[in-house]
């Protein structure tokens, strides 16, 4: 199975391929062959968390075959600031429950690392498929488990909603979402397709929680608007 590369802005950290459990030892992993996402390291050796006054917030975008990561901090203005992104390439494993544990086990490697304090994911659309729709919601359970198991709030947005706050349009396309996103977050270079989705989804939440800030309303009334 071809590893994700993926991105770690994190202090004394620079952009790496994934090694296998053998070799990198980091917990969680699932038998001799799995891949590790890049980045995800020990709750031993955590990078520095965010800055006081700002906020870090996780973004996901959940997958049965590949579940993206991106990490971002903000501050009080509403300035973003690139913390991690990658890929979870989990359709190697023997079955599917596997998959689902080690989307679990990477997430909960990724937050012990990172420290999010908030975390935003995608919502659940209708797939004309059943079968794929019940694995994408599966997928989405256990990345949101991984999530309240270390007691971090998370907030849902529609596919449209992340679009209108990253491109402009709830009608973008993925080659906007991934440019935006490289310019809002100042990064060179080609973005994996799953983990600019991530990273847009953990944009648009930060864009969402300072207008709500600024208007003093509570997410629920704002969704009604």
């Amino acid at each position: 199975m071809k590893a994700w590369a993926c991105r770690d802005s994190g202090p004394g950290t620079r952009d790496s391929k994934r090694q296998s459990p053998a070799s990198a030892g980091v917990p969680g992993s699932i038998g001799p062959q799995n891949d590790v996402l890049a980045g995800s390291r020990s709750a031993e050796s955590r990078v520095p968390g965010p800055e006081p006054r700002k906020v870090r917030i996780l973004g996901i975008d959940p997958g049965s075959q590949r579940t993206g990561v991106g990490i971002v901090d903000v501050d009080a203005a509403g300035r973003l600031a690139h913390v991690f992104h990658g890929a979870l390439a989990v359709a190697g494993e023997a079955s599917f429950p596997l998959r689902l544990k080690r989307i679990f086990d990477e997430l909960s490697d990724i937050i012990a690392a990172h420290r999010p304090t908030e975390c935003a994911v995608e919502r659940v659309f209708m797939a004309r498929n059943a079968d794929s729709a019940l694995k994408l919601g599966q997928a989405r359970g256990a990345a949101i488990c991984a999530v309240v198991s270390q007691g971090i709030a998370v907030h849902e947005y529609a596919a449209t909603e992340v679009k209108q706050a990253v491109v402009g349009s709830g009608r973008g396309d993925k080659n906007q979402v991934q440019h935006m996103v490289g310019v809002l977050l100042g990064l060179k270079g080609p973005l994996q397709a799953d983990a600019a989705d991530a990273l847009a989804i953990a944009v648009a939440h930060a864009h969402t929680r300072a207008s709500l800030a600024r208007v003093g309303i509570p997410r629920a009334a704002w969704r009604r608007r």
